[in-house]
């Protein structure tokens, strides 16, 4: 069977570009232990999709990619195997249209961590049950930013990134406080 290989990592801290992998942010972490398994397992990988980007959205290059490949036929692939369902998507609703859209095209979907494949009754099932999971966890992050941002300011200070003294403001901090100043 022919594998597409899907790992996403989170977007890069604020200041670093999507081009440099941090050490904890690195997609070999995921890609590493796909590509074993489709070893082990007697299949060949017809391509990689590597996103370093949020995944609460549907608009990731490679993810568009992958999909614009499966649905056109431009790549032979039987199966697109992700790390874990959480790397695929965040939201219920996009978790079920990408995996819908993999069926219409007659691709199977396999997640390693949670060793599921929506081929059988039981894949199906757990599927519904992590896709829910995974909104949920994202839910869950975007409170605790939220309830740790109005802390913050509660005390005092301001989130985000610090003015460094010897650059002085960035572009976008000069722009904002020139919107600000307008807006007064």
């Amino acid at each position: 069977m022919k594998l597409a290989l899907y790992a996403r990592v989170s977007k890069p801290p604020k200041g670093q570009s999507s081009d440099d992998v941090r050490r904890d942010q690195n997609p070999e972490v995921q890609l590493f232990p796909l590509r074993e398994w489709a070893r082990n397992n007697g299949h060949t990988i017809a391509e990689e999709y590597v996103d370093r980007i949020s995944g609460k959205n549907r608009k990731r290059p490679q993810l568009e990619r992958l999909m614009r490949d499966v649905e056109k036929g431009l790549r032979d692939i039987h199966a697109v195997l992700v790390w874990k369902l959480d790397r695929f998507g965040r939201s219920n609703q996009d978790l079920h249209n990408l995996v819908a859209e993999l069926q219409e095209a007659g691709v199977s979907f396999i997640s390693y961590s949670e060793k599921f494949d929506l081929s059988s009754t039981i894949g199906r099932v757990l599927f519904g049950i992590l896709a829910v999971m995974a909104e949920f966890e994202r839910n869950i992050i975007a409170e605790r930013t939220k309830a740790g941002l109005a802390y913050a300011r509660s005390e005092g200070r301001l989130p985000g990134r610090k003015i460094d003294p010897r650059k002085g403001p960035s572009r976008t901090t000069r722009w904002r406080q020139r919107k600000r100043a307008e807006a007064a």
